[in-house]
């Protein structure tokens, strides 16, 4: 299942506040800025700088 497309224009990297590329097929929302995976678990984006992992 993908995420609504409503969730995904409204959520910012919480790091910079920059845009998030979403990748359906790795589960995973990616910020280019601060190069960082943020995971996506049960369909709910993870969205903690401590669960982010790096490029």
């Amino acid at each position: 299942m993908s995420l609504d497309p409503q969730l995904l224009e409204i959520l910012v990297c919480p790091k910079c506040h920059g845009e998030l590329e979403y990748r359906e097929a790795e589960s995973a929302l990616i910020c280019r800025a601060c190069s960082l995976r943020y995971p996506i678990r049960d369909d709910i984006p993870i969205m903690l700088i401590d669960e982010a992992t790096p490029l």
